[in-house]
């Protein structure tokens, strides 16, 4: 048989009309004991609210942005008996702080016997005392491991001022110094373990400097009788004794602000205060974004406060592969590259420093960006262009009274254009989110042009449009301006495929990548002689090599191949283009 019980806020410490930041449950949720049903936040933690008992949730009383104290009722419950008694001998869950700002300093039963007397609250500590500081009592955890350190022997700090963070699964908390001073030595690092009385660092008193008064804060405390629900209350609540444990941290909140008026940091000291602030975001989101080498504080949060949630650090990492950072540099991507080593060249013989031309330093950024972005892959192929060759040579007499030059590339954009009107997911681009695709229903191809200062990519509008003079025209027109540093910023944008030919160069393959947004470039290699077998003899053939470079995320290899195939096909036979 099941009943429906109410449950209600338990005893939370010192702390009153705090606000709903995270509903964790909803109506018809299974939960079990001790799972957390919502989050609270005050100005100095964040406390999740775990279940005192199994069930199906029948109806949240509580929303994002409530206030409630201890008492108020945040769910009825549906328990069975089974689960009612078995859960009797079960000690209930407390209250978890989440990520509070400060953490009490109090002494340890574990802590070793050459711990360093407290100073009594507002003296003074000598000058050019060293101090040793050890981490405090912090419940009932051990081997915690160290995720940041926030400072470094020199810096200057002050009382209460973060040291470093712990996180176990279920809190991360900050670590503050007891002592004002100068660090001279940290003994911890990134990874280690520590318990209760563990040195973390020596520290150089300063004249003047305050210490933090723990005996006198435990004694204080111990002596406020923390709330208890009223006998009126019968609806199922944390026991007290687990009440008590969960109000040790938070409390000391009230009690540090209470001892002495906070100190005020000196300009120089700004800089070591800054890296003590966190993005807000919960202990589970910050080791997410931690494995995934997101830096938090570039992520927008879209909870309550400007809090990061989970879905805010996945969509931040999707928007930079589909489309980089939108930084100038690629260290500015949201991922830990180390930058390449300084070397003194000038140790091993002359050398000489010159400038990176403009155009090769924007490109390069560009293309850096593109290539650790886009997941690349290129299809080789070849195609069979000895009848086109053939054709070409036969109209140049006809192209010059047109006053043109009939070379390859029109040929090829021609053929190109054709494949992608029949395969348009090769001229698509992903959306900003990453999960739509936008069609163009354009055909506009950027050609690559080599130039004294670098590699420019003016871009043919409406190839499919145009006739072969035409292209053949516009191709000369657009290669002399960026031979002359004459091109447009509306010139090079707006395509949706590019070409890159180095046939009048040599080479037999290479692996173009991607022109981003776009999704997919062709390479084209000098075209060779080779034995062909026709079903019954080698024929020598004129053979273009290709190199297809695509986005994987939006082209499959099964399409790349496909496009290769089909492009080969219309060189082959150009009458296929009319089809």
């Amino acid at each position: 048989m099941a009943t429906v019980e109410e449950i209600l806020l338990p005893d939370i410490g010192d702390f009153s009309n705090v606000e709903v930041i995270e509903i964790l449950v909803a109506p018809g949720d299974r939960i079990e004991a001790e799972q957390s049903v919502l989050t609270l936040e005050s100005e100095k933690a964040t406390i999740e609210i775990p279940s005192p008992k199994s069930g199906v949730v029948k109806d949240v009383a509580t929303k994002v942005g409530d206030k409630i104290s201890q008492g108020a009722l945040l769910m009825t419950l549906e328990v069975s008996e089974t689960a009612e008694a078995s859960e009797a001998t079960t000690p209930t869950a407390e209250p978890t702080v989440a990520t509070p700002e400060v953490q009490p300093h109090r002494p340890s039963a574990a802590a070793p016997a050459t711990r360093p007397a407290p100073k009594a609250a507002g003296k003074s500590a000598d000058s050019g005392e060293t101090v040793s500081v050890v981490l405090p009592d912090v419940g009932d955890f051990s081997d915690v491991p160290v995720v940041e350190i926030l400072i470094a022997p020199g810096d200057r700090i002050e009382v209460n001022q973060s040291l470093l963070t712990l996180e176990t699964d279920k809190a991360t908390m900050e670590i503050p110094s007891p002592q004002a001073g100068v660090v001279e030595e940290v003994v911890v690092k990134l990874g280690d373990t520590l318990n209760p009385g563990d040195l973390i660092l020596t520290l150089r008193a300063e004249p003047g400097a305050e210490t933090s008064p723990p005996a006198a804060r435990e004694a204080d405390t111990a002596s406020r009788p923390s709330p208890r629900p009223t006998p009126s209350q019968t609806a199922t609540s944390i026991p007290d004794t687990a009440a008590e444990r969960s109000t040790v941290s938070v409390r000391a909140h009230g009690e540090a602000e209470r001892r002495q008026a906070p100190v005020l940091p000196r300009p120089e000291d700004m800089t070591a205060i800054a890296k003590g602030r966190k993005p807000h975001a919960s202990p589970g989101v910050r080791r997410f974004a931690r494995q995934l080498g997101v830096d938090l504080a570039r992520v927008k949060g879209s909870g309550p406060k400007g809090r990061v949630v989970k879905d805010d650090v996945q969509n931040f990492v999707k928007q930079a592969l589909t489309q980089g950072a939108g930084a100038a540099s690629a260290t500015a991507l949201p991922f830990q590259l180390t930058s390449a080593p300084e070397i003194d060249f000038a140790r091993f013989g002359e050398v000489e420093l010159t400038e990176l031309p403009r155009i090769k330093k924007i490109s390069g950024r560009h293309l850096h960006r593109s290539w650790i972005t886009v997941p690349h892959v290129t299809q080789f192929d070849e195609a069979d262009i000895t009848e086109l060759e053939a054709f070409r040579k036969g109209q140049q007499e006809a192209a010059a009274k047109e006053g043109v030059k009939l070379t390859f590339l029109p040929f090829l954009l021609k053929a190109v254009a054709s494949a992608l009107q029949r395969m348009p997911i090769l001229k698509a681009s992903l959306s900003g989110d990453g999960e739509h695709l936008i069609h163009k229903r354009f055909t506009h191809i950027g050609v690559a042009v080599d130039t004294p200062k670098g590699l420019l990519v003016p871009v043919v509008r409406d190839v499919d449009r145009k006739s072969l003079y035409a292209l053949a025209r516009e191709l000369a027109d657009l290669s002399a301006k960026a031979r002359d540093g004459k091109l447009l910023p509306g010139d090079m944008q707006g395509g949706c495929f590019s070409i890159s030919s180095l046939g009048g160069i040599g080479g037999t393959a290479f692996t173009p990548i991607v022109n981003a947004p776009e999704v997919a470039i062709l390479g084209v290699s000098r075209s060779a002689i080779k034995p062909v077998w026709d079903g019954e003899a080698f024929a020598p053939r004129l053979l273009l090599p290709l190199s297809l470079s695509y986005d994987h995320r939006v082209v499959d290899g099964a399409d790349g191949a496909r496009f290769t195939v089909l492009l080969g096909q219309l060189l082959g036979d150009i009458r296929r283009l009319l089809l």
